[in-house]
């Protein structure tokens, strides 16, 4: 696996159950979470082209190295969701160390917009954890990647929950589409997207408003037939593939576009990597079939 490229590891493929990470302290908010071969692509590589991830590669055996994570939770809290601490267990994930890598833990690498940053092996006091993050945020703002992730989870709940309500945040968003206004309804998606970019219940909620936008008023005949007539016109491609996702058939949709990265390249199959993303996100990242259009992703790609 080469690891020198965005998205070139793609380790969906290895159905390790994920573990749940430690909860937080009371009252306090965590940006701490636990990766596993099966939430690294979608929790590490894809996060980090929202925010900066900072992976801590450690082990049970390693009692140094599981001490030094609280350190490092501590000092990466700081920073507001600037930056979340994912941490590694290489013994349960031995796929991910090697892919780094990793000679010897506890490793410490920064990763910004899936480009891997390292930043030094072994353990080092408070402060120069300090330095090496702030040199972090520094290089991942100068690339343009500035976003904040939400608490990986907050205390403090009261014993009895009250009824859930309606999440004011998306009462413009959520207008907008009730009025088939879908042009407005993106629009405010994405702006509540720029202000909490781990929300993943906004990021669904836009990728569905978006593909209805795409496909109003399109007829999935007319579609296929322009599609097969023009083979090379990527619009074309992509709204076929959008038509087969909200018709259900998702296999085809995604063979589609899987074909269309193997034949295009630059923007082009940057475009449709990033349809392919979306389409992701509407089937549902747990989906059987997103795991398996993945792979055939990589094979694609690299």
């Amino acid at each position: 696996m080469n690891f020198s490229r965005p998205g070139a590891i793609d380790l969906s493929a290895l159905k390790q159950p994920a573990r749940p990470a430690a909860p937080p302290a009371a009252g306090t908010a965590s940006y701490v979470v636990d990766i596993t071969e099966q939430n690294f692509q979608s929790a590490a590589l894809e996060a980090s082209m929202n925010y900066v991830v900072v992976l801590s590669l450690w082990s049970p055996r390693s009692p140094q190295s599981a001490e030094f994570n609280a350190t490092l939770g501590a000092v990466a809290s700081t920073y507001g969701g600037q930056i979340v601490l994912a941490q590694v267990d290489i013994d349960a994930n031995p796929a991910i160390a090697q892919a780094l890598q990793a000679q010897a833990v506890p490793l410490v690498v920064g990763l910004v917009k899936g480009q891997p940053v390292p930043l030094f092996q072994g353990t080092v006091d408070e402060e120069e954890v300090r330095r090496y993050f702030d040199e972090l945020v520094n290089v991942a703002a100068q690339n343009g990647l500035t976003g904040r992730a939400q608490p990986a989870g907050e205390t403090d709940a009261p014993a009895d929950d009250p009824e859930p309500v309606d999440d004011p945040r998306f009462a413009e968003a959520d207008a907008a589409f009730a009025a088939s206004d879908f042009t407005t309804a993106v629009a405010e998606y994405e702006k509540l997207l720029a202000q909490y970019p781990a929300d993943t219940e906004i990021g669904e909620r836009l990728a569905g408003v978006k593909l209805l936008a795409r496909t109003q008023g399109a007829e999935l005949q007319a579609a296929r037939k322009a599609a097969a007539d023009a083979p090379d016109d990527l619009e074309a491609q992509l709204l076929v593939a959008d038509l087969d996702v909200s018709g259900g058939h998702v296999d085809d949709a995604f063979d589609r576009l899987i074909g269309l990265v193997k034949r295009t390249s630059e923007d082009d199959r940057e475009l449709v990597r990033a349809r392919l993303l979306e389409l992701f996100t509407v089937v549902g990242v747990s989906d059987p079939r997103v795991a398996t259009a993945r792979r055939a992703l990589a094979s694609a790609l690299f």
